[in-house]
Parts: C-alpha cells; structure tokens; sequence
C-alpha cells in the first residue's frame, strides 16, 4: 500500500502542526516579550517552570482524556486546534490588556494545555495506526510524522524572522500563519480519528509498573534535557557569544533541515540494524558534534553552522528512534496508548520548563543582557558553557540509560 493511501503525508503535517507550537515557542516567546514588553528574563523562566509544574496534573489527566473521547476523538482534536490557534494569535498578535507577564503566562497556558492533547490523541492514534500497517509500521510512521515534526520546528523558527523583512509586525504574521496551518492539519486527517477498536486502557499502572517502559521514560527526560538546555540559550549564545546578531534564523533552519533529511536516514538504519544500537551510536556523535561550540568564541559563526549541521542531522535520530521503541512497547504492553503518551508528554516538555527556571536566573544575575554591547567576560563564558557543556553531560547520562535497558523489543 503507497504512502499515500495510507495517509502518511497527513501525519507529517498534524506533526508539522505540532511542533511549530512547541520547541519554536520557548525559542521565540521568552525573547519576545524580553525586547516588546521589558518582561526580566527571570519572570519569565518562574512563569515557564510553573506551567510546567501544572503538566505535573495535567498531562496524565489529558491523557486519561483523550482515552475517554477516543469514540469522538475527531471532534475533540478540531476543538483543540482551534483553541490553541486562537491563543497564539493571542500571544503574539495581541497587545496584552493586562500586565504583560500575566498575559505571557495567560495565554501560554491555554497553548500549551492545547498542543498536549493533542499530542497525545496524535501518539495514541499513531501506535493503532503503525499496527495495522504492514512490515516495519512504527518506524515508517515515525519517519514520516518525525520528518514532518522538523520540518515544522524549521518553518516556525525561521518565520518571524523572514517575516521581519516584508512586514512591520512578523510574530503577528507567524501567529496567523500558524491559524491556517491548524486548519489544513485538521482537514487534512480529518478520518483518521476513528476507533481502532483497541482494548480499553488499564491505567497508568500498568506502564509505570513495567521496567522498560519506566527507563524508557527516564531516558526521553534526560536525552531532552540536552535539547531544552540548547534551545532556551540558543539565541542567546548566537546574539551575544558568537557576536552573530541577524544569523540566528540561517542557523535554526541549517540545525532543523539537517535533523529532517537525516530522519529517515536514522530510520532505515534502525530497520537493518536494531534501534537500540543505532541510537546509542547517534548519541554518542552527537556529544563530538556539539562539543565542538564549547571552543567558539565572536566570528565563528560560520564554523557554528558546520556544528548545526552535524548535531541537527544526530538529532533526527534522537527525535525518530526514541518516540517508536516507546510506541513499540505501548503497542505490547498498554495498546490504547493515550495515557502512555501523557506520560511521555509531561517527562519530554518538563525538560524545557526546568532548563528555563534553572538557566535563565543564572544569566541575570551574571549581568547578561540581550542587545548590550558589553556583556561581563564572566558572563559570556557562562553562557557557553551552559549552552554547550551542559548539554555534552547530560547526554552521557542519557546514553547510560540507554544502554542498561535489557528486554526491549526492535521498533517495527
């Protein structure tokens, strides 16, 4: 059966969808409000944490949700695209009517609760829908819904800054753009919402009681950890580390475009030669291609971009491999999936929220400052390692985990 009648474009654009709501928001948003509003860095990563610790509830009940509508699932997903595209335009289209940390905080909410059920409907779907395909189902999925993913991630993180250049308000434009992408998404998987007639869930006991599922869990908490530490402090590093002011939006899409057309690359190499040793691989030349902007200082961009690209192409491996030996498993273990992928959403998000409450306050009370031309040597040495060290460590752990897992099954 081609792709196309199995609907797999479809998935890579829901993904698209998704990711433009997610990584390019911690991106975009803190900067933002930083230089529209005078919002202080550390306000805004205690605003972050906070609704992260609401995910701590949320997420887990979003995916107990999502389980209970999975008969109407088709009309709760076009309610939650429309929720979550209005209170984008909100948040960046909209000048805030009360003060702007509270309207940061507001409307973050309400895209964040949004884009979590969905994701969680989207992965749920996904392990019903790789099962009936036939041969390798997880991985071909996830190929597809991956690449779409960073393919997303590269348009929303690059757009407000293409916008810039033809219009006086570019985040307002991302804002609507993002509206229409949400409904051709919508439309676009619009039956494929049905149920898979899949056993009803027996709860979150069931996977937090099973080990493999347990460490696979920790293991996407702390391989996230690296990318949430990098993508807090990317712009940052860029602006004031490289002293490479405008390249930022050149940079993101290099990084992002490198990780989708190495995506499918990762998966075909998991097919012939097992996910677990392929991504141990992936992992381990991650830390030799990021380690190297530790060594980068002021008009290095360029040698900056050859460290995207590496990393980005590593991180599809990252991004592909771990979301379908976790689905591999739901499919034996909890085949409903919803509230495993509640789980996988909170421990995959939490990463971002900590990397800004944790790192940000540190900048500050170093003396950083966005758009300064003198920053303290001190500072600016912290912000390297911060972005580049911290990252490399994390992912040695991550790699431990990994290779401790006995009794998982090859994504298929």
């Amino acid at each position: 059966m081609s792709v196309l009648a199995q609907r797999l474009p479809s998935y890579a654009l829901f993904a698209a969808l998704l990711s433009a709501a997610g990584l390019p928001i911690y991106i975009h948003a803190p900067k933002f409000f930083v230089d529209s509003y005078g919002v202080s860095l550390a306000a805004l990563g205690a605003v972050l944490f906070g609704l992260r610790l609401l995910d701590v509830v949320q997420d887990p009940l979003l995916g107990r949700l999502s389980e209970r509508l999975r008969h109407r699932r088709g009309l709760a997903v076009g309610i939650g695209a429309a929720v979550m595209a209005a209170a984008m335009i909100g948040l960046f289209a909209v000048t805030p009517p009360v003060a702007p940390l509270i309207w940061f905080g507001a409307m973050l909410t309400v895209v964040f609760s949004a884009f979590s059920f969905l994701t969680i409907c989207f992965y749920a779907q996904g392990v019903a829908k790789a099962d009936a395909m036939p041969g390798s189902g997880h991985l071909l999925l996830a190929r597809w819904r991956e690449t779409g993913a960073l393919l997303g991630v590269c348009v929303a993180s690059v757009a407000p800054v293409a916008l810039g250049v033809i219009m006086n308000a570019p985040f307002a434009g991302f804002a609507v753009g993002f509206a229409v992408l949400a409904g051709a998404a919508v439309l676009s998987m619009r039956g494929e919402w049905r149920d898979a007639g899949l056993p009803a869930s027996t709860g979150f006991g069931t996977i937090l009681r099973d080990p493999v599922a347990r460490k696979l869990l920790m293991i996407a908490f702390v391989n996230a950890a690296p990318v949430a530490v990098s993508s807090t402090l990317f712009l940052f590093y860029v602006e004031i580390a490289l002293d490479a002011p405008g390249w930022e939006g050149a940079l993101l899409l290099l990084f992002f475009l490198s990780a989708a057309g190495a995506a499918p690359f990762w998966g075909f190499l998991a097919e012939r030669y097992g996910g677990k040793p392929v991504l141990l691989s992936a992992m381990v030349l991650g830390i030799v291609a990021f380690g190297g902007a530790l060594f980068l200082g002021p008009g290095d961009a360029i040698w900056f971009a050859l460290v995207c690209v590496a990393s980005g192409a590593v991180l599809g491996a990252d991004l592909t491999l771990l979301p379908a030996m976790f689905a591999t498993r739901m499919a034996k273990i909890a085949p409903s999936a919803a509230e495993g992928f509640g789980l996988w959403s909170f421990v995959s998000k939490f990463t971002l929220a900590l990397a800004a409450v944790a790192l940000l306050p540190l900048l500050e009370n170093a003396g950083l400052q966005t758009g300064s031309a003198e920053n303290p040597d001190g500072a600016v040495r912290l912000l390297v390692l911060l972005y580049a060290g911290v990252p490399c460590v994390l992912k040695l752990l991550a790699i431990a985990l990994l290779a401790s897992v006995t009794g998982l099954e090859e994504a298929r």
